[in-house]
């Protein structure tokens, strides 16, 4: 019987990976197991890399040190600190980057410490993009165990790469052991902000002998607010600065689904490929809400997929549990 290969993708977005990280903790609550225990491979572009890198954070005793409960108690308590919302935010960003860095700094390293991504509990994947070699870089564990002067970096870092999008937060330079060398990253999402394709990829690379693999994908909710075209049709830089980072967020991940629809096709009734997604309210939207009231909306929409989606979410539990690991 060919092994089951199990990935978890997580999607980019902001404030609202309140919402896969709502569904992770139900699918650990079904299994009573930790996600770290579920997948071969987990990977997480931005605010997803962050719950990846979270969910395989090990407490020293070799188990995963931050339950998907506790990750979503980072959105509830943590957004503020990392979207503080003032008048001088909003005028600021016309010339600057949105927020300072040192408030989402401070999250992170409350939550990962000086923890490195070679310790991390299972095999992850995390998306950032090199500004100034203009090409993608992947954090992996196998690279950071194999190479770990080069590619063994701290989580904290890592997560702070992974989620530095452009007119949000400033881009990070990310030093190695060489003080001469250095990366120039801003967040994945500018080219996976669904990486389930990539991570499909990374894992046939890791296990070429397989053939059976399970992909678990989650995102953050699917933008609303219409772009008319009579309204957009003239607009210069200034206007599509930030409408365009949308635009390219949905566009990415609604095509990484399409590939995999067809590339992993249910066989003998037996699904390979799982997608939970929903679709926003106009003002879920905004990926720097972190007021209380989008925080309750948010809530409200992951607890609505996971109901409708709840013998779905079963038979994906079981299939977690009954594949050798």
């Amino acid at each position: 019987m060919s092994r089951l290969i199990k990935v978890l993708s997580i999607d980019g977005g902001g404030i609202r990976g309140i919402i896969p990280a709502m569904i992770l903790a139900e699918i650990e609550q079904i299994t009573s197991k930790p996600i770290a225990e579920l997948f071969h491979l987990i990977a997480g572009t931005s605010t997803g890399g962050i719950l990846a890198l979270g969910l395989t954070k090990p407490n020293g005793g070799g188990k995963p040190e931050h339950p998907a409960a506790n990750l979503v108690r980072l959105y509830e308590k943590e957004g503020i600190r990392i979207f503080p919302q003032s008048n001088f935010t909003k005028l600021k960003n016309l010339q600057d980057e949105k927020y300072p860095s040192h408030g989402i700094e401070r999250v992170l390293q409350e939550y990962f410490g000086e923890t490195m991504i070679g310790e991390a509990l299972t095999e992850i994947l995390i998306p950032s993009y090199d500004i100034e070699l203009r090409r993608p870089y992947f954090f992996k564990r196998t690279k950071a165990r194999k190479t770990p002067d080069c590619h063994n970096f701290p989580m904290k870092k890592v997560a702070r790469a992974t989620s530095a999008a452009p007119t949000y937060f400033e881009p990070l330079k990310l030093e190695t052991n060489d003080l001469t060398d250095y990366y120039a990253l801003i967040d994945g999402g500018v080219f996976a902000n669904n990486p389930a394709m990539c991570a499909y990829v990374q894992a046939k690379i890791n296990y070429p002998d397989a053939n059976d693999f399970l992909i678990v994908s989650i995102g953050t909710g699917e933008l609303t607010t219409i772009l008319p075209y009579e309204k957009v049709k003239d607009w210069g830089l200034l206007q599509w600065a930030q409408p365009i980072i949308h635009v390219t967020f949905d566009g990415v991940s609604d095509t990484v689904h399409y590939q995999l629809k067809e590339l992993l096709p249910p066989v003998r009734d037996q699904r390979r490929y799982y997608r939970f997604q929903t679709r926003l309210t106009e003002r879920g939207d905004h990926m720097d809400d972190a007021s209380k009231e989008n925080i309750r909306a948010l809530k409200l929409q992951a607890e609505s997929i996971i109901n409708d989606n709840e013998e779905i979410l079963q038979m994906l539990s079981n299939q977690l549990l009954s594949a050798a690991s």
